[in-house]
């Protein structure tokens, strides 16, 4: 028996994600919640064999952090089950620690084919992500690095170097030094451009 938790904000989606699961003799649903903070709690209490996490959950903890403090827990899987296929949402979730990476519109056999490999601690990605993971090892030249994406993902918020270097814990030259590189690799020379031509690309969500 495959136990599962379930992490999104939105009650329908949860409703939806719950009629994918009814009928598959291996799974056991044993807890949802609505929140990051939430799902760690309950990974915590517990103790499932996979937590299947959204990533946006409001304005609490994201969920690529949720996944870090879950898969620390040295006992769930995560996969994480999002609508949102750019390279800075994946990276950071892989990064955390996720075992695989699904879109919400996935077919039903897909998912619980997903759930069934996380749980073997097998990867499973959606064709979409694997692609885009795929291509960045490819073209390690023009790859914006995860810090790269991390920092394009607060200017595209509107934030300044100096805001940006305080919620990085980074000093504003090395701030700078992230952006110049993230200049030269997609071809333009401001900040504008460059949020533009990342959410383009498919790097980072669109402001």
């Amino acid at each position: 028996m495959i136990r599962l938790i379930l992490v999104d904000d939105h009650p329908v989606v949860r409703s939806g994600i719950r009629a994918m699961l009814t009928g598959q003799p291996d799974f056991q649903l044993i807890g949802e919640a609505a929140t990051a903070e939430e799902g760690v709690e309950l990974a915590r209490t517990l103790a499932p064999d996979v937590v299947l996490m959204d990533l946006q959950l409001g304005p609490g903890m994201h969920g690529s952090e949720a996944t870090r403090q879950i898969v620390a827990l040295n006992g769930p899987r995560v996969l994480v089950l999002t609508t949102f296929d750019t390279d800075a949402d994946i990276v950071a979730a892989i990064e955390a620690g996720a075992t695989g990476y699904l879109l919400k519109d996935a077919p039903s056999d897909a998912l619980h084919a997903a759930i069934r490999s996380a749980a073997a601690g097998a990867s499973a990605l959606a064709p979409s992500v694997a692609s885009r993971l795929l291509g960045r090892v490819r073209t390690p030249d023009t790859t914006l690095s995860p810090r790269e994406l991390e920092v394009l993902g607060h200017v595209a918020t509107g934030l300044s170097n100096r805001q940006i270097s305080k919620a990085m814990f980074l000093s504003e030259t090395t701030v700078k030094t992230h952006l110049v590189r993230i200049y030269t690799k997609l071809g333009v020379d401001s900040r504008t451009a460059a949020v533009a031509a990342a959410s383009k690309r498919g790097l980072i969500r669109p402001p």
